[in-house]
Parts: C-alpha cells; sequence; structure tokens
C-alpha cells in the first residue's frame, strides 16, 4: 500500500482522524446509539462485525473486523479497536489484530517523533479499510424504533 507522509504529521493526523469519523458515521448511521453487537452483510463478501466495547458520555470504544472464514472458525482480521470521540467527532485506531495499541509502542519507543509516526500509520490504514468497506457497500443499518400503537378511538 502506498503511503502519504505529509511533514506536518501531527495536524494531519487531526484531520485524518475527523475524516474517519466521518466515514465511520457513514458505515454507520445513528453511531451515538449503537449498542452491543451489530453486522454488515454484503452478498459474496465476509461479514463486517461490529462490537461496542466501552461507552462514555462522549466517547465510544468499539471492534470493527470482517470474519473471513465464519462460524466457529472464526478469522477476524483486521479487528480494528477504535476510539470514538462524540464530541470532537474524531476517530482513532488504537489497535488492529497485528499491531500493538499506542501504549505498548509508548513503552518501548517513547521518542513523541516514533509515537506520532505509528499514530499516524494506523489512521491512515484505518482511513483506507473505512473507504474499502464503504466502496463495498457495507451498511449497518440500526433496528428501527419500536411505534407504539394506541388503541384509543380518534
Amino acid at each position: 500500500m502506498s503511503a502519504f507522509s505529509p511533514i506536518e504529521k501531527s495536524l494531519w493526523l487531526h484531520k485524518v482522524c475527523e475524516a474517519n469519523f466521518a466515514r465511520l458515521n457513514r458505515l454507520i448511521p445513528g453511531l451515538e446509539q449503537i449498542g452491543g453487537t451489530l453486522t454488515a452483510e454484503v452478498p459474496d463478501k465476509p461479514a463486517l462485525y461490529l462490537r461496542l466495547i466501552e461507552r462514555s458520555p462522549f466517547t465510544l470504544v468499539l471492534e470493527l473486523t470482517h470474519d473471513f472464514a465464519g462460524g466457529y472458525a472464526r478469522l477476524a482480521e483486521p479487528a480494528v479497536r477504535l476510539r470514538v470521540c462524540l464530541d470532537a467527532r474524531t476517530v482513532e485506531m488504537l489497535s488492529d489484530y497485528a499491531r500493538p495499541g499506542v501504549y505498548e509502542v509508548l513503552r518501548q519507543t517513547p521518542e513523541s517523533g516514533a509515537v506520532l509516526d505509528y499514530k499516524w500509520s494506523l489512521n491512515y490504514f484505518l482511513a483506507r479499510w473505512l473507504d474499502h468497506c464503504l466502496a463495498g457497500r457495507y451498511h449497518f443499518g440500526l433496528p428501527a424504533p419500536a411505534v407504539t400503537q394506541s388503541l384509543a378511538p380518534a
């Protein structure tokens, strides 16, 4: 995969995180109301799974992944873990199945430039992968709210 490596990486990292929020919001309409586990299926493509890991008033932590094997022999890749900041309208990739979280990188290489490079690579990958999911017509439709019907005469 080709990589874009800007000079002002911290500015561009923020812009990518904002753009990833917009991408994720197209993939998951009603992002603020999600709960539990959801599945998006497209014919002849692996299912895409979304799992809410944690919720606080302004932040969600999600896992988003494809299932290439299905059933009990699950092969979940890329299994991205995301932090969604609802108030700031940003999405930051924290880790995936093959790469450790930023906290691990901080322990191994605490130089700010190395951490910024690592965060850039994670979030640039997320941008490309979300584009791939959207181009593949994946979409998480949330269940419609229950409609109550009044039995009283009009």
